[in-house]
């Protein structure tokens, strides 16, 4: 049984796929035993991958897109999220909004653990003709800190993750106004390595990546059923089930798990949305953020 190491960004529901795998023996049954931690903070993943404690990081593609170029070079190995499941909760409206009604309003927009969250905001924002500035938006700050300070009554609306957005509607304070996941695909989590480890990786992360594959397929067509409940009831005890069973079913049903290969025009967009807003010194091709990776295709 050979080994792979995973050094991930966070304990997400979106990661499913990855639980779902190591749960139902998928990784197994391809001759591998998967190990996996989440950071804290998220950018120890890059400390990981670069001592070897890790074989590969995953997280967000924005950033091997912001060292693309740089002396430190990572390759993208594999897809986790095909769409980005965020939400934006508002505390007064009621209705659906685009996101060009958030002018003149306060936004939180938790970035403790990544820029994604107010960058592709932003970016449809500009891709729908209007002005960011308008909006004025709290940056910088863990989800936790935001979602107390937003029920403490700070801002008129709120960036959050589809299940602490669940949360914080069944608390009371507001409504799921808009989901990134009707803006199309966006692909969110990815794996990526050390690009000079990557020929050694290779058949590894190709077992790997089936796996995960797999997974995805299991998820979406229902035929995952017992390993979910296992995954929900021992990653997340404290949490309402039945809050994070609808929000895994939601993301399940609308696209976020659709493949684990990295669409060219989404990855061409959300390249164009980061250069947009300054994140990277140029918008990476797919063949850029692969690097010598041959395991993904577009």
């Amino acid at each position: 049984m050979d080994t792979l190491k995973i050094s991930a960004t966070a304990n997400g529901l979106n990661y499913l796929p990855e639980y779902v795998a190591a749960e139902g023996g998928l990784f197994a049954a391809r001759g591998l035993t998967v190990t996996a931690k989440a950071c804290d903070p998220w950018t120890g993943v890059l400390d990981d991958i670069e001592s070897r404690e890790a074989d590969l990081a995953l997280g967000g593609l924005w950033v091997p897109a912001m060292y693309a170029g740089s002396s430190r070079a990572l390759s993208v190995v594999g897809q986790l999220n095909h769409k980005f499941p965020m939400t934006i909760v508002s505390r007064t409206e009621t209705a659906p909004i685009s996101p060009d009604q958030l002018a003149g309003k306060v936004v939180l927009a938790p970035g403790a653990g990544g820029s994604a969250p107010y960058e592709f905001t932003a970016g449809l924002i500009r891709e729908a003709g209007f002005d960011v500035s308008a909006t004025r938006f709290v940056r910088d700050l863990s989800t936790a800190m935001l979602i107390e300070l937003y029920k403490s009554g700070l801002g008129d609306a709120i960036i959050l993750d589809l299940v602490s957005a669940k949360e914080l509607v069944a608390d009371g304070f507001g409504t799921i106004v808009f989901e990134h996941l009707d803006a199309g695909v966006m692909p969110n989590s990815v794996y990526y390595a050390v690009s000079e480890r990557i020929d050694e990786l290779s058949d590894r992360v190709d077992r790997f990546m089936d796996g995960i594959a797999a997974a995805m397929v299991k998820i979406t067509s229902g035929t995952a059923d017992a390993e979910i409940e296992a995954v929900l009831a021992s990653r997340w005890p404290d949490k309402d089930a039945s809050l994070l069973r609808a929000a895994a079913d939601e993301m399940a049903e609308r696209g976020v798990w659709d493949s684990a290969v990295i669409d060219r025009d989404a990855s061409d967009r959300w390249m164009r949305i980061l250069d947009e807003g300054g994140l990277v010194t140029h918008p990476a091709t797919l063949e850029e953020l692969l690097g010598s990776s041959s395991t993904v295709t577009a």
